[in-house]
């Protein structure tokens, strides 16, 4: 079944993801091979609008891509924009309460949890909705810990009542895709491991309902998303996750999915280009890419790993097209479960994050709270 909710209608225009992308450099020279962090990867290739120090020095820069990254000569990436951080706090904050935990010491990676202040009241065997949550930011930039996450996490885990776990994954360019979709399913089976209420996290193990499981994130994180719940489902994670919710789902192709999709070339050029020169140098289909090419790449729906889906998409995002053609691909699957469809025709690219005192956003934080508690 398919269920579509739309509020009020326009013509799409670009979004604020479009916008970042507009920035990207559109020619290059031959790539080259650098090092980074002790790794020997493909480095971006130099753009014509180079930036460059003209002198020998580790400061040179090699490349730029606003609004994501700089690179250096000697290997340094510099990020531009989301690398502020908040921290975690035991001190109520909107009634609800948060730290960090290390689920990968091999790669230092951590989830952020949130409780609700007054479940730490609850009565043994009571337990909360559990909410496994993946940032967007391009596979490039932001975290768990950036303050448009936690103040995000923060207000679904007191409206939804839940226990909310954000996290932390490898980004590129310093580790390209897959590494993301490697700690995502990563931290998944260490969430799972308290699904008996003996895994390392008391949080987890008192609170969390192992038969209320969602999967959620943005963008990059909705891309993340469907991927773990179709491999939660081809390796039969037990308990079964009980609902995904994708929103405004990076995926991508080298063309589009219908006659509404993004016809410009050059917008498709540079969409593809951040993925190729950055996320995932190495792919050999570029934006074709399985991991990006979601709709487009001829996979099976059918094994997703759940019961419900909500998909939500924005009229003016450029992957508005793709987050539609993903609902209805799903719904044609033969999967069994249930998709739905919540649809801003006015709104761009992660509103609710981006502007959460709009109009729309509230709208948006109902629905998302009611897929969980519902």
């Amino acid at each position: 079944m398919l269920r579509r909710i739309t509020c009020s209608s326009s013509l799409a225009s670009p979004s604020h993801f479009l916008r970042f992308f507009r920035q990207f450099p559109r020619s290059y020279s031959t790539p080259t091979t650098i090092a980074v962090s002790g790794r020997n990867i493909r480095r971006l290739p130099t753009p014509t609008t180079l930036r460059c120090i003209c002198s020998h020095s580790s400061s040179e820069i090699i490349s730029e891509h606003p609004p994501f990254i700089r690179v250096y000569k000697d290997g340094r990436i510099e990020r531009l924009s989301g690398t502020e951080t908040v921290p975690a706090s035991l001190s109520p904050q909107n009634d609800v309460v948060s730290k960090d935990v290390v689920y990968s010491p091999e790669h230092n990676l951590s989830v952020r949890l949130f409780l609700p202040h007054k479940s730490t009241k609850l009565a043994a065997g009571n337990k909360l909705p559990l909410l496994i949550y993946f940032h967007g930011g391009a596979w490039i930039i932001e975290s768990p810990f950036s303050p448009i996450y936690h103040n995000f996490l923060t207000e679904v885990t007191k409206s939804a009542n839940c226990l909310a776990v954000s996290v932390q994954y490898r980004r590129a360019p310093e580790d390209p895709v897959p590494a993301a979709y490697e700690d995502a399913w990563s931290a998944i089976q260490w969430i799972f491991s308290h699904s008996d209420g003996s895994g390392p996290e008391d949080w987890i193990n008192k609170y969390a309902d192992f038969n209320r499981v969602f999967l959620a994130g943005d963008s990059a994180g909705g891309n993340i998303s469907h991927h773990m719940a179709m491999r939660a489902g081809k390796e039969k994670l037990k308990p079964r996750i009980k609902g995904t919710v994708i929103v405004h789902p990076a995926i991508w192709g080298k063309d589009p999915v219908d006659e509404h999709d993004v016809q410009d070339k050059e917008i498709r050029s540079g969409v593809a280009q951040v993925w190729e020169k950055i996320v995932s140098p190495n792919s050999v289909d570029g934006a074709d890419d399985p991991w990006f090419n979601v709709v487009g790449s001829g996979s099976d729906f059918s094994e997703m790993g759940c019961e419900k889906v909500l998909v939500a998409v924005a009229g003016k995002d450029v992957f508005w097209r793709q987050g539609l053609a993903y609902a209805a691909k799903l719904k044609n699957s033969g999967w069994q479960g249930t998709v739905e469809v919540m649809e801003e025709e006015d709104e761009d690219h992660c509103f609710h994050l981006l502007s959460p005192n709009s109009e729309n956003a509230p709208k948006f934080m109902k629905r998302f709270v009611e897929f969980i508690t519902g």
